[in-house]
């Protein structure tokens, strides 16, 4: 086994040091080293084409009535503290504190009436389309990113086909960056931003990011003499007879561990100073027990699409605002508004709009009565979710809830109609099945039918 050495010895966010970062071989997904994952991965279809999906999930329940369904003729107690704004799209109107995004609203779809949200505090609906019952009843049910691992397999071989890049956070649920459920360990999500497995099935791996924030001269010369190290061992794996003795697994896990690709993709040093400015930086502190504000993630996963990853998850902020919502959410919505118009914007400038799906939502809406502490509470009745790319019909808004914001008025969506859609923006059936643990097939979606207005 080989150690990469990647300076002097300090902790970091994800609670690894530099210096035993990374043991060759040994990069590990819940006790499963490299070479067995992908032997486990060998029997995954691969697909011909690249289509993907960047999945963002607000944590705690961002609040619908103050976001993309204000209610501005609500009695008092209802009604929120932000007025509307006019978008680029006649007769959406959203709130004042995302100016960005509603001036490129014709590039979204905004779902004002998504129905049938869980109760639990929990990225677990987010991520498969079932709540955590039905999830737990059935054995676990994959994630899309498991999913399409399984389904869909690596674009390339030194590049993972699921990446999370959610970190650990105190409420252990909202950093779920996407279980593989009865799928097994090979298709878990790569966490670059984990130091240990978060419970049972998902991903462990260490920390491989080149730009956490901030960056000193004595971090920075670790990591590229880090770098130096992966360059010197695949220099010496092309003279050298060693490799040869490897099972084709080991040589794969070789190619992750020596090719670039991934860390490239992972290093935002390497764009354009003026874009990065764009999408904002944040930092990797988290916010309570609740996941940061971290813009770089939404370049980075869009680093990481173009480096061949299928499907991307992030974990953006802590929205569970029973106090003080309207106070936090002036702090937190323009981050979201920097860093998603810029993600969206991005995409389309580099023509990959028709083959990344953008999702936003969280796990449920906010109660329309205002508390007495200034908060909204958890309301599991109605919900938003903001969508894009995927080559959806975009500029419209579907659905609509009552005067109050409480209860769908028409066209209810659900969290499998989005599922569904976005299974068809990837070229793949609802229909199809997977195998559970009993080898029974496991139809991925319940309610087949994608949202037929992007479609």
């Amino acid at each position: 086994m080989w150690t990469l050495n990647g300076g002097r010895q300090a902790g970091y966010c994800d609670g690894v040091t530099r210096r035993d970062f990374l043991s060759l071989g040994g990069l590990a997904l819940g006790g499963m080293s490299l070479p067995q994952l992908l032997a486990s991965e060998a029997t995954a279809g691969v697909g011909k084409s690249h289509k993907a999906v960047i999945m963002v999930f607000l944590a705690g329940g961002p609040p619908h009535l103050d976001m993309f369904d204000l209610k501005p003729n609500a009695p008092e107690g209802i009604r929120g503290e932000y007025r509307p704004i006019a978008t680029n799209v006649p007769g959406l109107d959203i709130c004042e504190h995302m100016p960005r995004l509603a001036g490129m609203m014709d590039k979204f779809a905004v779902i004002r009436a998504l129905v049938g949200n869980g109760p639990d505090h929990s990225g677990g609906q987010a991520m498969t389309g079932y709540t955590d019952l039905i999830s737990k009843t059935q054995g676990g049910r994959p994630s899309l990113g498991a999913i399409v691992s399984k389904l869909r397999g690596p674009v390339r071989s030194d590049v993972p086909p699921f990446v999370g890049l959610s970190p650990k956070t105190g409420e252990i649920r909202w950093s779920n960056p996407g279980d593989p459920g009865y799928l097994g360990l090979a298709h878990a999500p790569f966490t670059p931003f984990r130091s240990e497995a978060q419970g049972a099935g998902r991903g462990k791996s260490a920390s491989l990011s080149l730009d956490e924030l901030p960056m000193n001269p004595d971090r920075l010369a670790g990591r590229r003499s880090l770098l130096a190290q992966l360059d010197e061992i695949r220099r010496t794996c092309g003279q050298n007879d060693a490799i040869e003795g490897m099972d084709t697994f080991s040589q794969q896990a070789f190619e992750i561990l020596t090719s670039r690709r991934i860390f490239e993709a992972m290093d935002l040093s390497r764009e354009d100073p003026r874009l990065r400015a764009r999408y904002g930086i944040g930092d990797m502190k988290n916010e309570g027990d609740g996941p940061p504000c971290c813009m770089d993630h939404f370049l980075m996963a869009r680093r990481l699409v173009e480096a061949g990853v299928r499907v991307v998850t992030i974990s953006f902020g802590r929205w569970d605002t029973h106090g003080q919502n309207f106070k936090s959410c002036r702090e937190r919505l323009p981050k979201l508004d920097m860093a998603l118009s810029s993600l969206v914007e991005d995409l389309h400038q580099r023509g990959l709009d028709k083959d990344v799906s953008v999702v936003v939502w969280g796990e449920f809406g906010r109660t329309p009565l205002i508390n007495k502490d200034a908060g909204r509470d958890h309301w599991p009745a109605v919900n938003f979710a903001l969508l894009a790319g995927g080559g959806m019909k975009t500029g419209q808004v579907i659905g609509s809830t009552d005067k109050n914001g409480a209860y769908a008025k028409d066209r209810p969506v659900t969290f499998q109609n989005v599922f569904a859609t976005l299974y068809h923006n990837l070229g793949i059936s609802p229909e199809t099945a997977v195998p559970d643990r009993n080898d029974r097939p496991m139809p991925l979606l319940q309610e087949l039918e994608p949202i037929r207005e992007l479609v």
